[in-house]
């Protein structure tokens, strides 16, 4: 027998060999990691590749509750912070603090907050101004609608009017725009008017109309000063000045229709 003949003998061939194992540094990616969901966009689902470019957009994803997840992730902090920046009304600096992560929480809770305020501070001064006007004991109730009416026109306010503005500038060509940074703004400007309306219970009249046009004035003046910031290369003062007297035409509506 030769001895050489075992060294030409592959290790493969003898029984219960286990093949060498190749391994792969290449990783697989997984699904998603190379798209990212944007809570700037809308509607929620839009994904980003990594030039900020959209790579997918799907309206089925509005029908899905956990679309809506990155429009509610903020805090207390940041939430109060941008209830600070939309008093400031001058600054006109709000896109850049909600640029990264525009919410919708802030907005919903505001409006929701506005809603309740307004139905309640409303039927308390019409109870204060009935009394005021008359000395007899009137049977005084209270009105439910305020609240009908109340949701109504601020959930209307805060969905409707951001809506037209973004169609505006999207036929204009200010491709900036966002509609969910719209909502944002838009739902964060109606925070003055919250503690205003505990003022307006105030039975004078002189009063109450001096507050809700300090309201409305700051009100709009804080929508117009940041929409500048899409019309700064574009002749578009029509629609800041609109967006102004909108804004300033809620602050009547509520003074007449709650507290007139």
């Amino acid at each position: 027998m030769e001895g050489g003949g075992y060294g030409a003998l592959s290790s493969n061939q003898f029984l219960g060999s286990v093949p060498a194992v190749v391994i792969n540094d290449e990783k697989t990616p997984l699904t998603g990691e190379s798209s990212r969901a944007d809570p700037r966009t809308f509607p929620p689902g839009t994904s980003y590749d990594g030039a900020d470019r959209p790579a997918g957009n799907s309206w089925a994803a509005v029908f899905s509750v956990s679309s809506y997840t990155p429009y509610f992730n903020v805090d207390t902090d940041i939430v109060a912070d941008r209830i600070i920046s939309s008093i400031n009304s001058f600054r006109g600096d709000f896109f850049g603090k909600i640029d990264a992560n525009p919410d919708l929480y802030g907005p919903v809770w505001i409006s929701t907050t506005l809603i309740f305020m307004l139905a309640f501070a409303g039927n308390i001064a019409s109870y204060l101004i009935q009394n005021k006007k008359t000395s007899t004991d009137l049977a005084w109730k209270f009105d439910v609608s305020y609240f009908n009416l109340a949701a109504f026109v601020i959930y209307g306010y805060t969905v409707v009017i951001p809506t037209g503005f973004y169609f505006l500038f999207q036929y204009f060509g200010v491709a900036a725009a966002s509609l969910v940074r719209l909502w944002c703004m838009w739902g964060y400007s109606l925070f003055i008017f919250i503690p205003c309306s505990l003022l307006m219970v105030i039975p004078v009249t002189m009063i109450r109309w001096l507050v809700i046009i300090v309201a409305g004035a700051s009100s709009g003046t804080f929508i117009a000063m940041n929409l500048k910031t899409y019309t700064e290369e574009r002749d578009l003062i029509v629609m800041v000045a609109s967006a102004f007297l909108l804004q300033f035409a809620l602050a009547l509506f509520i003074e007449i229709y709650f507290f007139g």
